[in-house]
């Protein structure tokens, strides 16, 4: 729903002074939908007593106290939005970029979408195979030609059952990102290969920032359709 749907639902809503379940249903459901959005929620909110003020029939002291309370509400809702709870950056060679993608990997509860140039390292593949064997949805996106590679795990996962597309242009598909819940973002240089662990100077930051969350899982989308 768009913001002036919303608008004409909370006014819908008003016209009886109360919220029947089919509305809290709808609610509850817009709720979800916005659940890394808090911003929208907050709208929602602000504008849920907009639409009270400008519809209702309030005497001075009513207004008041409506007032009153709108503005405690905001207060809390700008002072209670959580920080990051996931915030922080590995750097190899050494295993904490490894050890952070499996730990991911392992906490995961419902999906997780990669969208990486490669996959050749035993330990990663071995953490989504688990994944999807405890029911999480897993999905890969890769490329063509890092999949035909010698130790390449992509083959090993596509036959597993978890559903993998690659770009198949003359270009590369050389992200290097992955999803974890739509909640969790991890990001950055590193390769998901034994050697970047060993040798090479790479570097991931995982993060919960709604903004980046959402950015990066409009992208996945794109890609998975574009290429799938």
């Amino acid at each position: 729903m768009n913001q002036q749907e919303i608008e004409q639902a909370l006014i819908d809503s008003l016209a009886d002074n109360k919220l029947d379940q089919s509305e809290k249903n709808q609610l509850a459901e817009i709720t979800q939908e916005l659940q890394n959005q808090p911003d929208k929620i907050s709208f929602i909110r602000n504008k849920a007593f907009a639409v009270l003020l400008e519809q209702g029939d309030f005497n001075e002291a009513q207004f008041r106290a409506i007032k009153w309370l709108e503005n405690v509400v905001k207060t809390l809702d700008k002072n209670s939005q959580q920080p990051s709870i996931v915030a922080d950056a590995c750097f190899s060679p050494g295993n904490d970029c490894l050890n952070r993608i499996v730990s991911l990997c392992n906490q995961a509860r419902h999906s997780i979408d990669v969208c990486v140039f490669t996959i050749s390292c035993n330990e990663i593949t071995a953490a989504l195979l688990k994944a999807h064997q405890r029911g999480i949805n897993v999905r890969i996106i890769s490329d063509n030609d890092k999949r035909n590679d010698k130790g390449s795990d992509v083959y090993q996962l596509d036959e597993a059952g978890i559903p993998v597309v690659v770009d198949r242009t003359e270009h590369h598909m050389h992200n290097k990102f992955a999803l974890f819940d739509k909640k969790v973002l991890l990001n950055g240089s590193f390769n998901w290969t034994r050697s970047a662990s060993k040798f090479n100077q790479e570097n991931i930051a995982t993060t919960d920032n709604p903004k980046l969350v959402q950015a990066f899982s409009y992208e996945f989308e794109r890609l998975w359709t574009k290429l799938g």
